[in-house]
């Protein structure tokens, strides 16, 4: 009889032991998976499909596995608030993304009163953090900091210069101009033409036509790599030889198959390469084994799913609100992109941008490059 009650026993805790490790933890990555951005939806879910896979490979998070969800929205606001709608309905806890500043505002409020915490890798505008949501992080850096530094080195290196300030209307793309027109103005370059076009248009005639009666030697571009590329190649074609300048919206290698041989020497501000720290080399080395380079945002998904992680474990609890009490008490996360700390609205502590230039590479190839 005391056999029989002891193998139950034991019968059950083997199954709870079981039941524990294998339950599923439901975790989400969202971005433009499709439409002329999906080269960066790709970057947000290589980086968090690889951490799922090496997390789940040594126990997942806390003794659970997790389950990864992908959430296409197009860089679409409406589309985002969808996924995040779905998300909350699939019982998902934790959110690496959206990539767009116009997508991750209005889905981080339908997180924050469902109870998801988010991080995005890639969501620049200041507003996202400034709402001080108690569930919104970046490990990215913010547009006042990267147009603090692109208009410091427009003053520094483009006196005398005829500078035009282009962006596309957009809550990324007009927030990082206008940052970048405030710090340089503040510093005594005045543009000589600031415009705004739409995403998705594909001829910008009129605006060249402007730019060659202004004489304009540099233009600041604010907004994506689909119609940067546009714009630097339809330059080239009708005689504008004027240096492009943007931000980290062009980061994708796709700037230079839009824009073709015309965007050698394009400028860019990016956070400094995450693919050269030591920290990363492991993780860099297992994406190229899988034919994947993992340029930009990749390694900062990456590092987000780390903070989420290492936040729980400190936090000993899945509760999406007692990991986000741990990410804001100042404590350091070791991550790919190097050891990060969050302040008390979300935002990393650490200044975060440099500058590049886009060269031909070894290969012959096109790519930005760290100045």
């Amino acid at each position: 009889m005391k056999k029989t009650l002891l193998a139950g026993v034991a019968l059950a805790a083997s199954l709870a032991f079981a039941g524990a490790a294998n339950a599923q933890l439901k975790m989400g990555v969202t971005g433009p998976l499709t439409g002329p951005n999906a080269a960066f939806g790709k970057q947000l879910t290589d980086g968090a499909e690889q951490a799922v896979a090496d997390f789940n490979a040594k126990g997942g998070i806390l003794g659970q596995k997790i389950e990864l969800a992908k959430g296409d929205d197009v860089s679409d606001p409406k589309q985002g608030v969808s996924v995040a709608n779905k998300f909350v309905g699939d019982k998902v806890k934790f959110v690496v993304g959206p990539f767009n500043s116009g997508v991750t505002i209005p889905a981080s409020e339908v997180y924050a009163e469902n109870g998801v915490l988010v991080i995005s890798p890639s969501a620049t505008n200041p507003k996202i953090t400034e709402r001080k949501l108690w569930n919104v992080f970046r490990t990215c850096g913010r547009d006042d900091q990267q147009g603090a530094v692109a208009g410091e080195y427009l003053a520094k290196n483009m006196k005398g210069k005829k500078v035009a300030v282009v962006h596309d209307k957009t809550t990324y793309g007009q927030g990082l101009a206008d940052e970048t027109k405030k710090a340089m103005n503040k510093l005594g370059i005045k543009e000589v033409m600031y415009e705004g076009v739409n995403t998705g248009e594909k001829d910008f005639s009129a605006l060249i036509t402007k730019m060659k009666n202004a004489g304009v030697d540099v233009v600041y571009w604010g907004g994506l790599h689909t119609e940067g590329g546009l714009i630097v190649r339809q330059m080239r074609d009708q005689g504008v030889k004027a240096v492009m300048m943007s931000g980290d919206g062009i980061t994708s290698n796709e700037f230079a198959n839009i824009g073709g041989p015309g965007v050698e020497g394009t400028l860019m501000t990016f956070p400094p390469d995450p693919m050269r720290r030591p920290e990363a080399k492991a993780i860099v080395d297992a994406y190229k084994a899988k034919g994947i380079n993992p340029e930009a945002y990749t390694l900062y998904s990456y590092a987000a799913m780390e903070v989420i992680k290492q936040a729980a474990e400190a936090a000993k609890s899945l509760d999406p609100k007692k990991v986000a009490e741990k990410i804001h008490s100042g404590m350091a996360f070791k991550t790919v992109i190097g050891e990060l700390k969050f302040d008390k609205k979300g935002d990393i502590t650490r200044p975060d941008y440099v500058m590049y230039t886009w060269k031909k590479g070894a290969d012959g190839k096109i790519t930005y490059i760290q100045n």
